[in-house]
């Protein structure tokens, strides 16, 4: 599956942890930068590919689940610690959920809003991968 857990490398003090994010963390330049927060936790976030974008997806604060989907496998991938981050390659569908209590998810995307670039329903999710 197109996806990979990226450690984030961190610098430990007794004051605090702090975890950088430079060019060699991630495989693509950054273009935008948004968050989750204030999820319930009863909703759904996410529900749609990207057919070129790459995103990295960052608890920074709670936990989530991630379900990804590239047309022919199904995981579910728990993120909870803000030193590790799921990079989410193109043509993988995603549903974000069970977000705890104040949950932030920070998302790091390869490309600027592009409308053209999403899939924003599963039937047609996998029409696209299975096409390609």
């Amino acid at each position: 599956m197109n996806i990979e857990i990226l450690q984030i490398p961190k610098i430990e003090d007794y004051r605090g942890n702090i975890a950088v994010i430079e060019n060699d963390i991630i495989p693509f330049l950054i273009k935008r930068v948004y968050y989750l927060f204030d999820v319930p936790s009863s909703a759904r976030r996410g529900g749609h590919a990207h057919k070129e974008q790459f995103e990295l997806l960052i608890p920074l604060s709670g936990s989530f689940d991630v379900v990804v989907n590239d047309g022919k496998n199904q995981k579910i991938i728990s993120l909870n610690k803000p030193d590790k981050g799921l990079l989410i390659k193109s043509n993988i569908w995603r549903e974000l959920e069970n977000f705890s209590s104040g949950a932030v998810c920070l998302v790091l995307s390869s490309g600027e809003y592009l409308e053209e670039d999403y899939i924003r329903n599963f039937d047609d999710f996998l029409a696209y991968v299975n096409h390609k």
